[in-house]
């Protein structure tokens, strides 16, 4: 490409009167001299040096600088994030969930890429059954509940948990909270239906406890990312319509168990009493039969030793047995006269009250 030289340095002149620039001489080509007359290769071409002089001389203005300044904060800002503790962020780019980040200066894309979303995972929440604020209009009290027996109780209570999975809680579930609603109605329901009045009023620790097993293995189930705390039941009861009803049951129950209380320490004094006194009577018993048994003994040895005596002196003994008849019958009877009818005289008083002259009378030694 050949260039009119004698056309450019008519434009630097002009140059050099606009803008009071000294002109820049052309590099001088291998085999030129410094007048540029020798040679064409190594010149700068006047429209790149124009270029660089626009830009050299280019001015950026005040709202321009405000902008940039602006878009790098905005981006700045979106990009670099701090997670406070007890609290996890939940990234998603385009929508995708990507991933968790823990506490602390964390880094994503900026917004319109990634998107953060962040979760107190330390926080106890707390939802309350029996206030009524979780109650439509086409929907039950969820306190009103039919128990094993047939009988219907007002049983409130709360639930206590934290979220134990971000992802779970976040993507899995559209609704969590009102699932967890659901779920602990189905499940409470479900054990209250398994127990009696009775032990719906008393035992409600019990309850408590086989309920939150129940509804934690739901959520589980259904990936809700909850964790239960802990389930308290309130004072149950049974509904205002049949208060009285059910009061009167319980005074008769309770004046049942007071005559069953009665009846029963009656019983556990009378029955050792009776006992002893049967005891008595066996033993009085067992005992007269060996005292009977014993003197049927007795006289019988004593019976079988007077005959045995008999058989030797058949004479002496009977003699012997009448003397002993009469000395023991004869003190017994009093005053004894004895009358001899063909005795005109009176005979001489025979002392026969005393034994033991009765003995010396009959000369018994």
């Amino acid at each position: 490409m050949s260039w009119d030289w004698d056309k450019l340095r008519e434009q630097q002149e002009k140059q050099k009167k606009t803008f009071g620039n000294k002109p820049k001489k052309p590099n001088p080509g291998p085999g030129g001299g410094g007048d540029g007359s020798g040679g064409r290769g190594g010149d700068i071409p006047p429209q790149l040096e124009e270029f660089f002089k626009k830009f050299n001389n280019m001015k950026f203005s005040g709202v321009a600088l405000i902008v940039i300044v602006l878009l790098l904060l905005f981006f700045g800002n979106t990009m670099f994030f701090t997670i406070k503790s007890g609290t996890v962020g939940v990234v998603q780019r385009f929508g995708k969930y990507t991933r968790t980040v823990e506490a602390g200066l964390n880094f994503k894309l900026p917004d319109g890429i990634e998107k953060l979303t962040k979760v107190n995972v330390e926080q106890t929440r707390t939802v309350d059954f029996g206030s009524g604020s979780l109650s439509s209009s086409n929907r039950t009290d969820s306190t009103l509940m039919l128990t094993g027996d047939l009988n219907v109780g007002l049983v409130p209570w709360n639930i206590q948990y934290k979220i134990s999975n971000a992802k779970e809680y976040l993507f899995e579930v559209k609704n969590p909270e009102r699932l967890l609603n659901d779920l602990a109605e189905s499940s409470m329901r479900l054990v209250v239906g398994d127990r009696s009045i009775d032990e719906v009023l008393k035992d409600r620790t019990s309850i408590a406890n086989a309920c939150q097993v129940s509804l934690q293995k739901e959520l589980d189930n259904s990936k809700t990312g909850i964790m239960l705390i802990n389930i308290e039941l309130g004072k149950t009861n049974v509904p205002p319509p049949v208060q009285a009803s059910f009061n009167d049951v319980n005074k008769a129950r309770q004046e049942k168990d007071t005559l069953i209380q009665q009846a029963e320490k009656q019983a556990k004094k009378e029955i050792p009493a009776a006992r002893g006194k049967a005891e008595a009577v066996v033993k009085n018993a067992e005992g007269y039969a060996i005292d009977i048994v014993n003197r049927a003994e007795g006289d019988a040895e004593r019976f079988t030793a007077i005959y045995r005596e008999y058989k030797r002196a058949k004479d002496i003994t009977r003699r012997r047995l009448y003397l002993d008849m009469i000395q023991e019958i004869f003190p017994k009877i009093g005053n004894k006269y004895i009358i001899d009818s063909s005795q005109k005289n009176m005979l001489p008083f025979l002392n026969l009250n005393n034994k033991k002259n009765f003995s010396n009378n009959l000369n018994l030694k």
